[in-house]
């Protein structure tokens, strides 16, 4: 059974950093993609990064130089650095789940099959 839990959000000043992490069971990450992904309220859920199941890392361009993706595959972990927060980064953050046979990663929604609960991060002084 897959499962994926997220820890590590909460209250950080503007310019502070954050580093969540998603803690996966019931499947190896060399067979799977891992999506970070945020939802602010009144919003969309939108992808912040992923890691291919290679360590083939990707960033938006919104995202680029704040956020580092990495994994350790022995604690079936993967993390995700954030720095010089601002309060629009305050949302919901989640770490999805896909099995591929590729070498990529997506941040699209519909790319993903498996998702954790979420945790929240507020950036607010």
């Amino acid at each position: 059974q897959v499962q994926l839990v997220e820890s590590g959000g909460g209250l950080v000043q503007p310019g502070g950093s954050l580093r969540l992490s998603c803690a996966t069971s019931g499947f190896t990450l060399d067979d799977y993609a891992i999506g970070w992904f945020r939802q602010a309220p009144g919003k969309e859920r939108e992808g912040v990064s992923c890691i291919s199941r290679i360590d083939d890392t990707y960033y938006p361009d919104s995202m680029k130089g704040r956020i580092t993706i990495s994994k350790d595959k022995a604690k079936n972990m993967v993390y995700l650095q954030m720095k010089s927060l601002k309060p629009e980064d305050t949302a919901v953050y989640y770490c999805a789940a896909v099995m591929t046979l590729g070498h990529l990663c997506g941040t699209e929604n519909y790319e993903y099959d498996y998702w954790g609960q979420g945790t929240q991060v507020i950036v607010s002084s």
